[in-house]
């Protein structure tokens, strides 16, 4: 199958440090390129690919200080995906909005995954108007604030093979993404604190965030038994995680699915999570981590660490996020939307 994936472009695919949607793009691609699919990347040029790269910047765009409006980068981007459509018997877009006028003329060869939350308000009335384009979500709870639309399957991520899993020999708590109000960094050092672990804090700093980590999570770190090592590369993530007794995931948001969570999960490392959002479909309570309603049950949960099987915890990454399976997966809609099984439909 000929099969176009449309990146977006502030992060290189994979990306170099931070990027959960990127990283998937990256992992679904090569993993349809392994299944023998002739893949086309549209993405920036500094991205790594078997599949054949067209570059639609010269790098990402987070790392060029010259760019100050991603519009105009991602207007060339899809007119460049216009130009080529008819290459392609199935165009897989991972951009969120700004595509959805060129699916309609695309038709039922296109199809928007949504990777992001979709609780904004802005995100109403666009998503009314464009209620006849192909979606897939992520999780099922993303799909909650949404007007009714045309969800056609969700999916969830998948990693490639991650090596055999981590010992957790390193004795501390992991914090692991992005420093942000909504991430609750700061519970994640009270969880710590009060169960007497240390915590390693593995995570970028966004600009807009800078005002939050240097007023609220700063203050609280002390270079020992709380600490912030910044942000990690894709192997450093891996090892991260699996030489952590677990994952804290204490979220205050709905969480559209939470990459970091099967990361843990591959190297066998349980995830004490925050019951919001995704977290329900992602954990299996008591078997891959914790779902817990409070900072007294996360408390607690770390308590009942020594009683988590670590290679169950892995098995069950085997059994449902492998990015094998993800391909899988979008293969099947793939199919659908050759077949005509799926078309655009204005959903009232």
């Amino acid at each position: 199958m000929r099969i176009a994936q449309v990146a977006p472009l502030m992060e290189r695919v994979p990306p170099r440090l931070y990027g959960g949607t990127e990283r998937i793009v990256s992992y679904l691609t090569e993993a349809l390129v392994d299944q023998g699919h002739a893949v086309t990347l549209f993405a920036s040029g500094d991205s790594r690919t078997a599949a054949s790269l067209v570059a639609c910047s010269g790098e990402a765009l987070r790392l060029d200080p010259a760019v100050i409006d991603i519009v105009p980068h991602m207007a060339l981007m899809l007119e460049r995906v216009r130009q080529r459509a008819d290459e392609f018997d199935v165009l897989h877009f991972h951009i969120d909005c700004v595509q959805m006028p060129l699916l309609r003329e695309l038709g039922s060869r296109a199809v928007t995954t949504l990777h992001g939350r979709l609780d904004l308000p802005d995100l109403q009335p666009f998503y009314r108007e464009f209620s006849d384009v192909p979606l897939v979500s992520i999780s099922m709870a993303q799909r909650a604030p949404m007007p009714p639309v045309n969800w056609i399957a969700t999916v969830y991520h998948g990693l490639p093979d991650p090596g055999p899993p981590g010992a957790g020999d390193g004795g501390y708590l992991a914090f692991l993404g992005r420093i942000s109000p909504e991430k609750r960094p700061d519970r994640a050092i009270e969880i710590a604190r009060r169960s007497g672990m240390p915590l390693v804090m593995a995570a970028k700093v966004d600009k807009v965030d800078k005002d939050y980590f240097e007023t609220v999570v700063e203050p609280l770190l002390d270079g020992d038994r709380i600490r912030f090592i910044g942000e990690v590369d894709e192997d450093q993530r891996l090892d991260f995680l699996g030489r952590a007794r677990a994952l804290l995931f204490p979220i205050d948001w709905p969480e559209p699915f939470g990459l970091v969570m099967i990361e843990a999960m591959s190297q066998g490392t349980p995830t004490i999570a925050f019951r919001k959002g995704s977290v329900p479909e992602v954990i299996d309570d008591g078997v891959s981590g914790f779902i817990v309603d409070d900072v007294d049950g996360a408390v607690d949960a770390v308590g009942r660490l020594p009683g988590m099987d670590r290679a169950a915890v892995r098995r069950r990454f085997d059994q449902r996020f492998t990015a094998a399976r993800m391909a899988g997966d979008y293969l099947d809609i793939y199919g659908r939307l050759r077949l005509g099984q799926v078309s655009p439909r204005r959903v009232a």
